[in-house]
């Protein structure tokens, strides 16, 4: 085929991968913006307190996933959040008022439920992975926010200390170091702000080894890596947005090339960002493991735990 041809068809693929970002946004923010200005509640609803299995702390490696990219993870005696977002809400804050899109699963947990945080990793500055509100609620005297390169600003006041960490470079927090990769994504928070960076993070321990993905579209970024005990990777929001979030299938291709022993996926049922119903991606990871790698997949629902031997526990439990 010759060169011509091959760059028109590239250039027409792109074209209808455009249109069908934005068919997909008409779908639903219009409707979600109109809810945000009346002041509806999102569906969700807070349960009873929330609450962590007694023996949490004591666990040599331990996860819970609160929803969407936040996972409270225990490595080495050490409490790490990543992308901590725990409104109804996430979008642009005007005033008070919050503008974006609402839950459509229940909020599992407040700030004020979570235990002291070490370590907040934030992968980028996209409103549903760096929320404001949030954080504000978390920042505490003790915490240390690693975040992606020029998004420091973005952060509130009243943490220990914030640190940018750019692609290739390591942090060490106590016993917990902190490597970020790049992943293929994007960073801006608004359309005039893309030299904003986004982040994947090695945490390394001297027991265990964590790798949190964050957003990621297929890439052989991971594939240098081994012996990862837990690997945390979101499946969802691929529809139409495959080129910047990764499907289950190309999830496991990663997570398997990474050398990793147990896949917690997350990026999902959280928020409607795409247009794939609530369930695929999990079905879709579930098929893609088959028999034989079903039990690499760690089943947690929201608010649960896992923790090393692989058991889940429900929240409170």
């Amino acid at each position: 085929m010759k060169p011509r041809t091959l760059s028109r068809k590239k250039s027409a693929g792109k074209g209808r991968r455009a249109m069908q970002v934005v068919s997909s946004g008409i779908r639903r923010y219009p409707r979600e913006l109109w809810r945000s200005v009346r002041r509806a509640s999102p569906r969700a609803v807070e349960e009873a307190p929330w609450t962590l299995p007694p023996d949490f702390e004591i666990q040599p490696l331990a996860a819970a996933w609160l929803g969407h990219a936040t996972v409270l993870i225990r490595v080495a005696g050490r409490t790490i959040l990543t992308d901590p977002v725990l409104s109804n809400r996430i979008g642009p804050s005007v005033g008070r008022l919050k503008v974006g899109l609402g839950r459509v699963s229940e909020l599992p947990a407040r700030p004020e439920h979570l235990p002291p945080i070490d370590i907040i990793a934030i992968s980028h500055a996209h409103f549903d992975h760096l929320d404001k509100h949030t954080l504000a609620q978390l920042a505490h005297s003790r915490t240390t926010v690693v975040t992606a390169r020029h998004t420091r600003r973005l952060i509130p006041r009243g943490f220990r200390r914030v640190i940018e960490l750019d692609w290739g470079r390591s942090i060490a927090v106590g016993p917990v170091r902190l490597g970020a990769i790049r992943p293929r994504h994007w960073g801006a928070r608004a359309a005039w702000d893309r030299h904003r960076g986004y982040n994947s993070y090695l945490i390394e321990a001297a027991s265990h080894r964590v790798l949190y993905a964050g957003d990621t579209a297929l890439t052989a970024a991971f594939n240098h890596l081994r012996d990862i005990d837990l690997a945390i990777f979101g499946i969802g929001a691929y529809d139409p947005w495959e080129a910047a979030h990764a499907t289950p299938e190309q999830v496991w291709t990663m997570f398997n090339a990474c050398g990793g022993r147990l896949l917690l996926p997350v990026h999902h049922s959280t928020f409607r960002l795409s247009d794939e119903h609530r369930d695929e991606p999990i079905d879709r990871l579930v098929r893609a493991a088959g028999e034989r790698g079903l039990a690499r997949i760690i089943r947690c629902g929201l608010g649960e735990t896992w923790r090393a031997g692989g058991e889940t526990r429900a929240r409170g439990a």
